[in-house]
This record gives C-alpha cells, sequence and structure tokens, in this order.
C-alpha cells in the first residue's frame, strides 16, 4: 500500500496530551514538517513554554529547553548568541505566556532583531489554568474572570500583539495565520516555513502568530471551535503579513 502521509520524524512517539479540538497538534505538526523540509531537523533548538504547550519537549525530536514562564524569547536569544549560528531557534509560546507575564521579553527580543523565530499560539484564553481571561480574550467573550464577557472599560482592551509589533524596527517578518480549515492549514505552513527561511538567511526575527481554538475552555465542540475562530476571532484579529522586509528589500 502506498503511503500518502506518514507521522514526521522530528516528532516523537509520545502521545499528544491536548484536549480534542485544540490546534496545538496541528502546529507541532506543522513545525515538524517545515524543519524536515528544509533539512534542518538535526539542527534545531526549541524552547518550550509555561502553559498548555508546557509538555512541548516531550514531542520533538530535537533538542529542547523549559523555559520559566514567560521567557521564552530571552531564552531563545541567549541561545542564539551561544550556539552554532546554522542552529534553527524557535520559540513556542500562548497568549499568556507571550502576551501577559512575557510582554517584555517579547517586546525587547523583537527591538533587538534577535535571529529567532516565535510561534505564537493566540486561543484568547487561559487554557491550561482554567479558563480566566487573557490579553487577547476579546470584548464581550466570558471567562472565569469575566462572567459576563469582557467590557474594556472596566478589563481593559485586548491587545493586538502582531500589529504592535509591526511598529518596531527589529522584526524582520511578522504573519497571523489560523488552522481552522485545510486551505488555512496550508497557509500557516507556508508563513512558518518563511520564518524558518528568513532565520536562514540571518535577516532578524520572525513572529507568527497563530489563531487557535479552544473548546474546553469555551464549552463548545472542536467543530463549533473552529467556527469560533473563522466567524469571530479572525475578524478581530485579521489574518495577514504585518511586516515583511523581504518584500521591502526588494522593493527598494
Amino acid at each position: 500500500m502506498k503511503i500518502i502521509a506518514d507521522k514526521p520524524k522530528l516528532l516523537t512517539e509520545t502521545p499528544m496530551h491536548y484536549c480534542p479540538g485544540c490546534t496545538h497538534g496541528i502546529v507541532h505538526r506543522l513545525i515538524a514538517e517545515v524543519l524536515e523540509e528544509l533539512g534542518k531537523a538535526d539542527n534545531a533548538i526549541g524552547i518550550a513554554p509555561v502553559g498548555c504547550a508546557v509538555y512541548a519537549y516531550r514531542y520533538f525530536n530535537c533538542d529542547m529547553i523549559e523555559a520559566a514562564h514567560g521567557r521564552a524569547p530571552a531564552i531563545s536569544s541567549a541561545v542564539r548568541r551561544v550556539v552554532n549560528p546554522d542552529n534553527l531557534i524557535f520559540c513556542y509560546q500562548g497568549d499568556g505566556d507571550c502576551a501577559s507575564i512575557g510582554m517584555a521579553e517579547t517586546v525587547h527580543a523583537c527591538m533587538r532583531g534577535e535571529n529567532i523565530t516565535v510561534i505564537f499560539i493566540n486561543n484568547g484564553i487561559y487554557g491550561m489554568t482554567g479558563g480566566q481571561m487573557a490579553p487577547t480574550t476579546m470584548p464581550g467573550v466570558k471567562a472565569t474572570t469575566c462572567i459576563y464577557g469582557r467590557d474594556p472599560k472596566k478589563y481593559g482592551n485586548p491587545v493586538h500583539l502582531s500589529e504592535m509589533l509591526a511598529t518596531l524596527t527589529g522584526p524582520a517578518y511578522i504573519e497571523r495565520v489560523a488552522c481552522y480549515d485545510v486551505p488555512h492549514v496550508k497557509k500557516a505552513k507556508a508563513a512558518l516555513k518563511k520564518a524558518f527561511e528568513i532565520q536562514m538567511q540571518k535577516k532578524g526575527l520572525s513572529f507568527i502568530e497563530v489563531l487557535a481554538s479552544c473548546p474546553t475552555n469555551f464549552h463548545m465542540t472542536p467543530i463549533e471551535a473552529m467556527d469560533f475562530v473563522k466567524t469571530q476571532a479572525e475578524p478581530f484579529y485579521p489574518l495577514g503579513v504585518f511586516k515583511d522586509i523581504t518584500k521591502e528589500e526588494a522593493n527598494s
């Protein structure tokens, strides 16, 4: 029988712990596929976060480091400066890790233009700790710390991290993608591949934001959660490229 698709060798045999309908597993696979296609599976170093993806180090057959909560960009920056320049460095973070406790580390890594790839999973809620409001929780969306829905006048406005980071001079490439259907999964893979290619070209920091679902804490079925990303999250957090120095260089 002809094999049409197989598990990337960069992924371990460890069963993933993510909830049904969560897109962490999809993104893990895309990272593994891209690194293998680029011939960098043996040269990759990943930084795992604290949050739902805290066990990411169990799933990748490459060197992995577990960072303290929010410190993945700082650890990535340190690794970048001490390892072989041909190694590919990626840090994998959720919205609490990247946009809350780790906001300073994220911003300063971008300001320095570290030659790393940051992968930011934005599901708009704190998944691991029980469904509290996150920096990216949208107005009107309910969480355990805003049971009637997020009111910007009371709880502040959500952060559009990709748009904010695009105002800095350090980042080389920033794109927001989603994984709620096959065409968007393919676009997400293309964005990840470009991010790693830019790192290979030593052009600076790449930031890929992935709109994700959290069926458990939004009390939805997996299908409903994917539809929520498409109909609710995407209009509020529009997909697209927010910065790409390769295009800027081509037009200069």
